[in-house]
């Protein structure tokens, strides 16, 4: 049991046939050690001193297991992640590396999931005044300078990020880290296209007419991408004709990835907004090469992701753990076959299914800044132009 001696502050393990006390522990330890536990838990497991004369050996293994219990290290170490639902579904990359940190931490991860990054990002900012999580992994290039706006982040740099390539490294103050990265393409099935478009241009071929479906750029994070791809491309003056042009070939407009994806490997529809690396998934186990990647002169839109650690931690040593490790190998080499993205860092060989991901040459991309500007305006203007 515990006792505390009310002079000098100190918590001692006494069982009550004990002489002395066993173990002699000052208070503000244990407390900063359990900061969860309020001084109150204390107090209602604690007993007046007692002075025995003698020590019974036989109630020594129930000690162990007292102290096993009050003094785990473990305890108090939680670490609270916020990131998006289908990174850590059951395929996803979060069972595999949230349970290989644990293990290597010995400590406990809280991982919440309240929809896609967009709503992430969106509830940080809602809880900045009283941050409820201590790391946001999942936050994409899109809406990087969204989240600069409100000073989320507590800035780190990784010893690792050294082997990430500089040109993913884009946030020059390191208040987020990169962990994966992809290219947005449109994926087809060649038993049913067989002269695939290899540009945005050819997309407005009659020959497509309703064959293609998207995802709507104001709910989902490909169809956003697409729709800075068209204004990396075309420019702001021309961007919009290119929608209208591209409108009567479109089957449907989903609200997310799931949904857009269904329909084509449904057969609804043959032609799919997705990732260069989404046939590869289908080769890695469905053991088919039917769907493939249209590559396009003009290049492919690049998605990056990042984590960073939330200003007002109070678990910075753990989230700066959690950050190197999201650079290892233990972490990197998940990203392939679980979040089918190219990882940041390789660690080894990607799969053999991925030498049907084309690698785009060309990487047509916006000024985040401009992005965070913009963005408001592109979606309005994009669905007024849709909708009529």
């Amino acid at each position: 049991m515990l006792a505390q001696e009310n002079d000098t502050s100190v918590w001692r393990f006494l069982q009550p046939s004990f002489q002395y006390p066993l173990f002699v522990i000052p208070a503000k330890i244990l407390l900063s050690e359990f900061p969860e536990c309020p001084e109150p838990f204390f107090s209602k497991i604690i007993i007046p001193e007692i002075v025995m004369k003698s020590i019974k050996l036989s109630v020594l293994p129930m000690l162990l297991i007292v102290v096993g219990i009050f003094i785990n290290p473990t305890w108090g170490a939680e670490l609270t992640i916020y990131t998006y639902d289908s990174f850590n579904s059951e395929w996803g990359p979060g069972p595999v590396v949230f349970k290989r940190f644990e293990e290597q931490c010995a400590c406990k991860l809280k991982v919440v999931s309240p929809g896609d990054s967009g709503t992430v990002l969106n509830r940080v900012i809602l809880e900045k005044a009283n941050p409820k999580a201590d790391i946001l992994l999942g936050l994409n290039n899109s809406e990087l300078e969204k989240s600069f706006s409100y000073d989320l982040w507590e800035p780190y740099r990784s010893p690792l990020l050294e082997q990430v390539p500089a040109d993913l490294r884009v946030d020059k103050k390191h208040r987020v880290t990169p962990f994966d990265y992809g290219f947005i393409a449109f994926v087809y099935n060649s038993q049913k296209i067989k002269n695939p478009p290899n540009s945005l241009q050819d997309l407005l071929d009659p020959k497509y007419r309703r064959k293609i479906v998207i995802e709507n750029p104001k709910t989902s994070s490909p169809g956003l991408s697409m729709l800075h791809w068209t204004i990396a491309v075309f420019g702001e003056e021309d961007y919009l004709d290119y929608w209208k042009k591209l409108e009567p070939n479109l089957l449907s407009v989903t609200n997310g990835w799931s949904a857009a994806y269904g329909m084509f490997t449904k057969g609804e529809v043959p032609i799919v907004l997705s990732y260069v690396t989404s046939p590869a998934y289908h080769l890695e186990y469905e053991k088919t090469e039917r769907y493939r990647t249209a590559v396009f002169q003009d290049g492919h839109y690049r998605q990056i992701e990042f984590a960073g650690i939330l200003k007002g931690t109070k678990r910075i040593k753990r989230a700066r753990e959690f950050i190197d490790f999201m650079l290892s190998e233990k972490f990197q080499n998940a990203i392939p076959l679980t979040n089918w993205m190219f990882p940041v860092i390789q660690h080894q060989p990607l799969p053999d299914s991925f030498r049907i991901a084309p690698h785009p040459k060309r990487v047509p991309e916006l000024n985040p800044a401009r992005v965070n500007q913009q963005n408001s305006k592109w979606l309005k203007e994009w669905s007024r132009t849709m909708s009529q």
